[in-house]
């Protein structure tokens, strides 16, 4: 049995020396539930065991890369249920897949087919090469879409790659970014049409996985010091902190007007 058999919602491919994790929940648009999050988790590990891979592409199935957090779940938890260890919102599940990936010597290139919303803006941004369609939108709406604190790897990531300031602006706002725009800014690496996103993507992985493997693999290990370092500052205070906003009431008033297609009437509380 392949240790990627028992992978339910990423779909994982090998060929070329390039392996092609696709997050596989096309009918809710690649929404990330409890089961997705822990095989992220569990993904860097046995990429980075498996001897016949040398890149990997992450995208998603279908028309979107994943519009992040699967937002009904979070609307039908009962108010102020105590959490269960490695629920979504779980610190240490979160730390451990950012650090997971950043620790995985192979290089990884996003290949951002459709919308990256929220925490899949957040991963798809810590790959080292994101390659964005021209029609997709990618921005962090953990604080205007369910009233949450951007805590589980934006404040880590947008800050690096835009300058503080408008990384402020985008997370509180919860901005969403052309691909074009995206790629002016230095959000992402490569804008182009959406037919050759993961194809371009691929081309860039095979070309890594025929490289000089370990300046290629030790070149990103040295860079991804200075991400790993704001991890280590930032993540335990940002996910404490958004935390605490999961059982504030603008949270549960944000979530259930999702639910019911509506804007929600933030007060506050």
């Amino acid at each position: 049995m392949s240790r990627f058999e028992k992978y339910k919602d990423l779909v994982i491919t090998v060929q070329n020396r390039v392996a092609t994790v696709t997050l596989n929940r096309p009918e809710v648009r690649n929404a990330i539930n409890q089961r997705l999050i822990n095989e992220l988790r569990n993904i860097w590990i046995d990429l980075a065991d498996e001897p016949t891979i040398n890149a990997v592409v992450l995208t998603g199935a279908g028309d979107y890369f994943s519009v992040g957090g699967d937002v009904k779940a979070m609307s039908e938890r009962p108010g102020g249920d105590v959490l269960e260890e490695g629920e979504v919102h779980d610190p240490m599940v979160m730390r451990r897949i950012v650090t997971r990936l950043l620790e995985l010597d192979k290089p990884i290139v996003s290949a951002i087919n459709g919308d990256a919303i929220g925490l899949a803006a957040t991963i798809s941004l810590l790959c080292d090469i994101p390659v964005m369609s021209e029609e997709a939108r990618i921005g962090d709406t953990h604080v205007s879409r369910v009233g949450l604190v951007a805590g589980d790897g934006g404040t880590v990531i947008w800050p690096l790659l835009l300058g503080v300031n408008k990384a402020k602006e985008f997370l509180i706002r919860g901005t969403l970014l052309t691909g074009r725009e995206a790629e002016r800014i230095g959000l992402v690496n490569h804008c182009v049409p959406k037919k050759d996103v993961l194809s371009t993507a691929v081309q860039i992985a095979e070309e890594l996985a025929n490289g000089p493997t370990w300046a290629i693999r030790w070149t990103k290990l040295s860079v991804n010091q200075i991400l790993k370092d704001r991890v280590n500052h930032l993540m335990e205070a940002s996910m404490a902190l958004e935390n605490v906003t999961f059982e504030t009431a603008d949270h549960r008033e944000a979530t259930l007007a999702f639910k019911e297609k509506r804007r929600p009437k933030f007060t506050g509380a």
